[in-house]
C-alpha cells in the first residue's frame, strides 16, 4: 500500500471520528438545550448553537467571537461552562466534568434532576440597587 493510500485512510478515519464526536457530544445538549426552554434541535446546528448556548447561560452574543479566537476561546469556553452549571444549580464540580467529559454531564444535566434557574450570568451581575 503506497503511502498516499494510507494517508488517505488516516484523514477519512480522523475526519469520521471528529464528526462522531460532535455529533455525540452536541445530541447530549440537545436536553440540556429543551430544558432551557429552547428548541432541541438548536444544539446540533453547528456555531448557532454555541449562540444559543450563550444566550441559555446568560451572555451577550458577542461573546461568540471571543470562541473562535484561539487561546481566549479557552478561557470564554470555561466561563461558559461555568455558567452553564450554575444555569442549572451545580457548581465548579459540574463545570469539570462538562470540561472533561462533556456528554456524560450534559446527559446529567439534562435527563438528571436539574432545574434551569435562569441565566447565571445575568443572575450574579450587579444590579444599581447593589451600588446604592
Amino acid at each position: 500500500m503506497d503511502t498516499a493510500a494510507v494517508e488517505s485512510v488516516a484523514y477519512t478515519a480522523s475526519a469520521g471520528s471528529w464528526l462522531v464526536g460532535y455529533l455525540v457530544v452536541w445530541l447530549a445538549f440537545w436536553p440540556v438545550f429543551t430544558k432551557a426552554g429552547r428548541a432541541g434541535w438548536e444544539a446540533i446546528v453547528p456555531i448557532y448553537n454555541l449562540y444559543v448556548l450563550l444566550k441559555i447561560v446568560g451572555r451577550s452574543g458577542w461573546w461568540l467571537i471571543g470562541l473562535l479566537i484561539p487561546l481566549i476561546n479557552v478561557f470564554v469556553w470555561i466561563l461558559v461552562l461555568y455558567d452553564l452549571a450554575d444555569s442549572f444549580g451545580h457548581g465548579v464540580g459540574y463545570t469539570l466534568g462538562l470540561l472533561l467529559l462533556p456528554f456524560v454531564f450534559a446527559l446529567i444535566i439534562g435527563l438528571g434532576s436539574s432545574q434551569y434557574m435562569g441565566p447565571a450570568a445575568q443572575r450574579r451581575a450587579p444590579t444599581h440597587r447593589d451600588t446604592i
